[in-house]
């Protein structure tokens, strides 16, 4: 007899950053394969779910697009909560979204950490890789570096135009 018993699991992802760095079009390109030159800045924050099944089991991730601004607001507090990892996005051709990054960590970091006290897992995404802006990112290593020295699991170059690690 086949087990149709299948597991579900609800798993709610942050994509934060600075205003105008692509969160949006990141996360319609990932939930809905398409890209838009057209969007408006998010207001407060915006939800998307990309259902995802695997090895006999559901997984859905709520991806909470929290708007760029939002990190001099006191809501980030609010939205952050329950969540159970981050991706971070700045913008390859904007060297001061790169310098925000930290900000946005230490922001999350102090908002945020899971049961066991630790904070949450991060991921570093460098977008908008298509426009040819790499100069923060054409060495690898110093990225990795950045990443171990600033609590990011890791670091990907993207984009939302031009389909790539998505």
């Amino acid at each position: 007899m086949q087990n149709n018993h299948t597991k579900e699991h609800l798993f709610k992802i942050l994509v934060i950053g600075d205003l105008g760095v692509g969160k949006t079009s990141i996360i319609k390109r990932y939930v809905h394969q398409n890209f838009s030159p057209n969007y408006r800045a998010t207001i407060g924050v915006d939800f998307a779910l990309k259902v995802l099944n695997w090895d006999q089991e559901t997984v859905r991730l709520q991806l909470w697009d929290i708007a760029g601004q939002e990190r001099f607001g006191n809501m980030t507090r609010v939205y952050y909560r329950e969540a159970m990892g981050a991706f971070i996005v700045f913008d390859v051709t904007r060297p001061a979204s790169f310098e925000a990054i930290t900000k946005w960590k230490e922001d999350l970091d102090s908002k945020l950490s899971l049961a066991n006290g630790k904070h949450v897992a991060t991921v570093l995404l460098a977008n908008k890789c298509d426009q040819g802006g790499d100069v923060l990112t054409n060495n690898g290593i110093k990225m990795e570096q950045f990443c171990q020295e600033n609590g990011f699991v890791g670091w990907y170059e993207t984009s939302a135009k031009v389909r790539t690690h998505l």
